[in-house]
């Protein structure tokens, strides 16, 4: 998906803060979860996502929805990644 689209996507559908991100490569962040919704448009490296036992592995140009107290787990892969990440509060 085109990084602008994204991006407007986001902003009609009420994300309030939009930023670019990167992690460095093998980053853990064991099992937690957010008090916000979070979409995420990966552009470099990739990251496996693991959501009640299932892993799902992200690369340049996918997209993923997290809700907000979704417990998950994020490992990042051997190049790092870098991504969009879109935050919105629940109503």
């Amino acid at each position: 998906m085109d990084k602008a689209i994204f991006e407007k996507r986001l902003r009609e559908q009420g994300y309030q803060t939009v930023v670019e991100r990167d992690m460095a490569a093998n980053t853990v962040n064991e099992t937690h979860a957010h008090d916000f919704d979070a979409q995420l448009l990966f552009l470099d490296g990739e990251m496996t996502i693991i959501r009640s036992g299932v892993a799902h592995t992200f690369r340049a140009g996918d997209t993923c929805e997290v809700t907000a107290g979704t417990p998950h787990e994020e490992r990042v892969g051997a190049q790092g990644v870098r991504y969009i990440a879109g935050r919105r509060e629940p109503a």
